[in-house]
């Protein structure tokens, strides 16, 4: 396994011309972003946590949290660990070093929702990262603009 990195969620938003949903990772200590693809039902989850809104109801990521907290167990970490033919493959790791295969959408929602670490694999920067180099800094600004006008609502539909 390649070495780790330390991921922070830049956010979500939704691809054009495709209307499809990504989330955005940045590597904590570099200029190296991971763009993620994800389902409408996630990116509406995954934006959710990040706001720190409260469905009415526990949505999915809601009740895994609180399933495993009552199991006596707890989120330590996600990894987002490697990619085979255009899909993205993570692991859940919980505090008894149990590791649960996931989609990286579910593993966020989860860790956002856990306050749990969020790690990427370099197989992964290597394979899917872009690299922005610190003068675009007005092109993340723009993107993080972006996210702060748009609603988890508008991912629904």
């Amino acid at each position: 396994m390649s070495d780790l990195h330390l991921v922070e969620v830049v956010g979500v938003r939704v691809e054009m011309p495709s209307n499809q949903p990504i989330v955005l990772l940045k590597e904590a200590d570099g200029i190296r972003y991971l763009p993620i693809w994800v389902g409408a039902t996630e990116a509406t989850a995954i934006a959710f946590a990040q706001q720190g809104l409260t469905p009415p109801r526990p949505l999915t990521h809601d009740l895994l949290k609180t399933i495993v907290g009552e199991l006596g167990s707890k989120v330590e970490s996600v990894q987002v660990t490697h990619l085979s033919e255009g899909v993205f493959f993570s692991k859940i790791i919980l505090s008894e070093g149990i590791e649960i295969s996931a989609r990286p959408s579910d593993a966020i929602a989860l860790a956002l929702r856990s306050g749990a670490l969020i790690y990427a694999t370099e197989d992964v920067f290597l394979a899917a990262g872009i690299e922005i180099p610190d003068q675009a800094d007005d092109q993340v600004e723009a993107f993080r603009e972006f996210l702060d006008q748009i609603n988890p609502e508008d991912f629904l539909g």
